[in-house]
């Protein structure tokens, strides 16, 4: 066994967007069980700040998606990898930590394992849904990668990556029979009526492609289900802004009235328990979810809650993965993936019309209002499959670090 970094060990860690905050800031609460005086700094969202880390810049710096937008950021992007690699090499911390931000992260994590610095890469790129040869790549750049979903180790044996399953935190995180009653008192909803949630993206850009949509699809549900609620969370303050702003044009009144409609749930926004997100409450208080794609299909999974996967790319960014078939796989959504079938309905692209998404979330809507139950089946399913995602996440991540570090 090696021995362990000396008294007040460095880790660099660096994150983007919100789930990789929350990530990061547990994985600092873990990692100070195995190093009590651990220290952290590097590129850190405000809970991660918040956990005790230096942060050299805000982790909604690398909040881009989409090869069109990357391009218009990347000289900026390209200044703060290039900062952030020289304070890295400078410190020579005991152990680089990237979590997710793949485009980001994996050409600083090779620059540094090259440079003899451990590097770990915490959520693995989805590489089943990508060409399989990245998993190599991956290993250039990572000496152990932490993946959340059991099907991915597999992947990385065939390339002799170090890759370890570690477990979902957020199957951890939601309850296996989330209390639907308990969210909506948190929420001020009535328990009687249906209610949908809207969660068009977390980025500005993913809210202006598909928030009109969104707003569209249940304006045209309110005209079947007259007493239908709508619950809207958004990620940060920008995010809440553009979606006001989609809403005052649109026919819903915004939280002040006796009755409101749309109840625009904004980072403000104070509930009794703040550990728990206000997507997390929104999405359990639902009777359906309309989404975008990414990992707010899983929480809605793990919420137990039909959905509708929705998504619409820039347009050039459409054409380059299409035309140079950088996708492999016919299905999108996590819960998809997972379950090796198609059992939520995806809509994207031109797919992504205010009419089919709401014939698609209708269904269930009516079956609430119905009194009914909705697919059992389907409920049957996400359990199993939040079951396969269990294992105290977190936990398991942190020893993951410490144990490459006694090795």
């Amino acid at each position: 066994m090696g021995i362990l970094p000396e008294v007040s060990p460095l880790f660099v860690i660096v994150a983007g967007e919100a789930s990789g905050d929350l990530l990061g800031a547990d994985l600092i609460t873990e990692l100070r069980r195995h190093f009590p005086d651990a220290r952290f700094a590097g590129i850190a969202g405000p809970r991660m700040i918040a956990a005790g880390m230096d942060s050299w810049y805000p982790a909604e710096r690398l909040s881009v998606m989409g090869y069109v937008e990357v391009l218009k950021h990347l000289p900026e992007l390209l200044a703060i990898r290039r900062d952030v690699c020289q304070r890295t090499l400078q410190q020579r911390p005991a152990a680089f930590i990237g979590i997710d931000a793949p485009d980001f992260n994996l050409g600083l994590e090779r620059k540094l394992k090259r440079a003899g610095i451990r590097t770990v890469h915490y959520v693995s790129p989805s590489v089943w849904a990508w060409r399989e040869k990245r998993a190599e790549k991956i290993g250039e750049s990572a000496d152990r990668v932490l993946c959340l979903f059991p099907m991915e180790p597999p992947i990385y044996a065939k390339h002799a990556v170090d890759a370890r399953f570690v477990g979902h935190p957020l199957a951890d995180a939601f309850a296996l029979e989330p209390d639907q009653a308990a969210a909506r008192r948190e929420l001020g909803l009535p328990l009687d009526i249906p209610v949908l949630a809207l969660l068009p993206g977390s980025r500005l850009g993913e809210i202006k492609r598909l928030g009109g949509d969104f707003l569209e699809a249940a304006a045209i549900l309110k005209q079947h289900l007259p007493d239908l609620r709508i619950v809207a969370p958004m990620a940060n303050a920008q995010c809440s802004a553009a979606f006001a702003a989609l809403l005052r044009n649109s026919g819903f009144g915004i939280g002040d009235s006796i009755k409101p409609v749309l109840h625009l749930l904004s980072p403000e926004s104070r509930i009794s328990n703040p550990e728990s997100p206000l997507s997390h409450q929104a999405m359990i208080a639902a009777d359906a979810v309309l989404l975008a794609s990414g990992t707010a299909a899983l929480e809605a999974m793990l919420a137990k809650r039909p959905m509708v996967v929705a998504y619409r790319l820039a347009p050039l960014t459409h054409w380059i993965v299409k035309t140079f078939g950088l996708l492999r796989t016919d299905v999108y959504s996590l819960p998809n993936i997972l379950a090796g079938r198609k059992i939520v309905p995806e809509l994207m692209q031109d797919d992504c019309k205010p009419d089919a998404l709401a014939a698609a979330l209708l269904p269930a809507l009516r079956a609430r209002a119905m009194r009914q139950n909705f697919s059992p089946e389907l409920l049957a399913e996400f359990r199993r499959l939040h079951e396969s995602l269990r294992g105290d996440a977190l936990h398991n991540a942190a020893g993951a670090v410490a144990d490459m570090m006694r090795g």
